[in-house]
């Protein structure tokens, strides 16, 4: 039942942005984490970003502060990630994700506990 939707991937040139959106489902908005996650053939999964939806509160990798920017918007049940200055290092599926335990760099490093995630976002950045 409770499920987070995201939409927004596509295809940008180097230097470009893109804003990726997830729509919440079946749950207390409030009480749940929220981040994004991206992963490319070969490599890591890493968390780029977090978000506490119910104070707002932020946390961002080094690779991604200062370029990628997390919002939310409770009346919406919505959670954006607006990248920008895109590089084809950048180009990964990207995935939304809830969680109502974890949070702050917890949430960023354990993946693997994390309960709800969206079906993918597909990111290519063309150089």
């Amino acid at each position: 039942e409770a499920q987070v939707v995201q939409s927004g991937g596509g295809l940008v040139q180097a230097g470009g942005s893109l804003k990726l959106s997830c729509v919440a489902h079946g749950f207390d908005f409030d009480r749940y984490s929220i981040g994004w996650f991206r992963q490319a053939p070969g490599k890591e999964r890493e968390g780029v970003a977090y978000i506490n939806t119910h104070d707002g509160s932020t946390l961002y990798p080094e690779s991604a502060k200062g370029r990628f920017t997390i919002s939310s918007d409770s009346a919406k049940n919505t959670v954006y990630l607006q990248m920008d200055s895109l590089r084809p290092e950048d180009t990964a599926m990207y995935y939304c994700v809830a969680d109502p335990n974890y949070s702050g760099k917890y949430f960023l490093q354990n993946h693997k506990f994390l309960q709800l995630w969206g079906q993918g976002s597909l990111v290519t950045v063309s150089s």
